[in-house]
């Protein structure tokens, strides 16, 4: 196993723990949780809207991160390598951006989930592309890839 196939796959098995660790949080402790802080039903269902919302995209990616790592098409193709890590930055800002919210009750910038979200966007278009190119990470043996 390479380093960055460990690497991959240490950071989506990482994500997908943290999913179901605040999944889990979300919905038994986290409503009870805000109400005690003086949260009005409403506000607690949004933000536990929120919670849901960034635990299943933080899954999803890194279900797609960890396919691409196991299949090895990240270790061979740059485009697919750039998905990886388009789509585990994009957990950073969008979910990152939406558990700030939930839990600190703020955030650092108000554009850090929608740019979150244009990462995911393009992590999936990267590994569109990675299906037509021929762009690999290390070059065969005999042939100079350029």
């Amino acid at each position: 196993m390479t380093n960055l196939t460990r690497i991959l796959l240490l950071l989506s098995a990482l994500s997908g723990a943290i999913s179901v660790g605040i999944g889990a949080m979300g919905a038994h402790s986290l409503p009870k949780r805000l109400q005690a802080q003086g949260f009005s039903q409403e506000q607690v269902d949004k933000k536990l809207d929120q919670c849901d919302l960034a635990t299943r995209y933080q899954m999803f990616h890194a279900l797609a991160v960890l396919v691409l790592t196991l299949s090895g098409h990240a270790s061979r193709s740059k485009l697919a390598l750039a998905a990886s890590v388009l789509m585990l930055l994009g957990t950073l800002g969008f979910s990152g951006g939406l558990y700030s919210m939930v839990f600190a009750d703020e955030i650092i910038h108000w554009s850090i989930v929608p740019i979150g979200g244009s990462l995911f966007i393009l992590g999936w278009l990267h590994l569109g592309a990675s299906a037509l190119g021929s762009s690999s990470v290390t070059a065969p043996p005999g042939q100079v890839r350029i």
